[in-house]
């Protein structure tokens, strides 16, 4: 009875393993303050919970839009920014049309794709995981496709695109071009402004990183107002719970008194990446995000990645995307973790 597109698709999964530093799924490694949490559940608690929440969220919509510099018209509210990726794919998607991606990448939006068995079109990075503009631009025009995802930063590789690139994306295709910014705070390089001048653009971001709100589940998407009307008609209703409008409120009002954290993360990482650039058979490669791929040339990637588990530190083993064959990816925890992480890295490659 299942469609043969789900029977025969690769299920998106993560294996748990028991470790006493865990740095394998970009999550923020510094906690809410105490006072914003008690905020949080003080304003919940108030609440009926025997009510649905408002219909149309109108309050939280215009408070994220105000905060993400665009309209609250052309604002959808998620429970994380996967939900939305997945009412795009459904609502501009049908058999046999094309959406363009670039590899490697998040492997959701290839999954996405298929579960709506659409076809898609990979586009390799450069060798040194760089974007292919001009591919990515001759993929689409040639198989007429109706998506093109680009991730940026990009998740595994850490590569970022400038504003112009995507612009020209979107202007030399007819496609709706999705920018996937789950990192963008990592970056220094945030393109909502580009929405102003193309109609065809999708800019999806969301707590679960900078942000330090992975477990309430919330993301939203910026695009056109017309766009945004027609793609309303096919969210679920109630797609996001009263806890998490609730705390969406208290996590933007507060957020001026603890962002900070993005910096350190940021100096972090250039930190982490100085000391991955000095060992041996190792090579690492610059991020834009919140994480670091590199790669193991004196061990293959699951022998590290054992090697590391055995000694409590848990990293991502990305060794079966495309083009990763000996990759994985570490994120930037605390001082104290990156320093756990790196102590145990070389004992491994000695």
């Amino acid at each position: 009875m299942i469609r043969e597109e789900i029977r025969t698709l690769s299920e998106y999964r993560l294996s748990q393993h028991p470790c006493r530093i865990k740095l394998n799924q970009n999550e923020n490694p510094y906690e809410l303050p105490p006072e914003v949490k008690q905020e949080i559940l003080r304003r919940v608690a108030a609440q009926p919970w025997s009510r649905y929440p408002a219909f149309v969220p109108a309050a939280q919509i215009e408070h994220v839009a105000h905060y993400a510099g665009w309209l609250g018209e052309g604002t959808l509210l998620g429970n994380g920014s996967n939900d939305l990726l997945q009412l795009l794919f459904t609502c501009m998607l049908e058999r046999g049309q094309g959406v363009v991606i670039s590899q490697p990448t998040f492997t959701l939006y290839k999954i996405l794709a298929r579960t709506v068995a659409a076809d898609v079109h990979e586009v390799p990075m450069t060798p040194d995981f760089l974007y292919d503009p001009d591919r990515i631009i001759e993929t689409a025009r040639q198989t007429r496709a109706r998506l093109i995802v680009l991730c940026s930063p990009n998740n595994p590789t850490g590569t970022c695109l400038d504003p112009a690139a995507v612009a020209r994306v979107v202007e030399e295709t007819e496609a709706l071009v999705i920018l996937d910014e789950a990192y963008g705070h990592f970056s220094g390089t945030r393109m909502v402004e580009l929405l102003a001048q193309h109609d065809r653009l999708a800019v999806l971001q969301t707590f679960s990183k900078a942000m330090g709100a992975a477990g309430i589940r919330f993301g939203y998407v910026l695009l056109h107002p017309p766009l945004a009307q027609q793609l309303a008609k096919a969210q679920l209703p109630y797609s996001v719970n009263l806890f998490t409008l609730t705390a969406v409120e208290v996590l933007l009002e507060h957020w001026e008194s603890y962002r900070s954290w993005i910096d350190v993360l940021i100096r972090e990482r250039q930190r982490v990446y100085r000391r991955l650039s000095s060992m041996e058979s190792l090579r690492v490669y610059p991020s834009g995000a919140n994480f670091l791929l590199f790669e193991s040339f004196r061990r293959t990637a699951r022998e590290t990645f054992d090697g590391l588990l055995a000694r409590g530190i848990l990293i991502r083993d990305v060794s079966t995307y495309p083009m990763l064959e000996r990759g994985l990816r570490v994120t930037i925890g605390t001082p104290e973790e990156c320093d756990a992480f790196l102590a145990a890295l070389e004992e491994v490659l000695a």
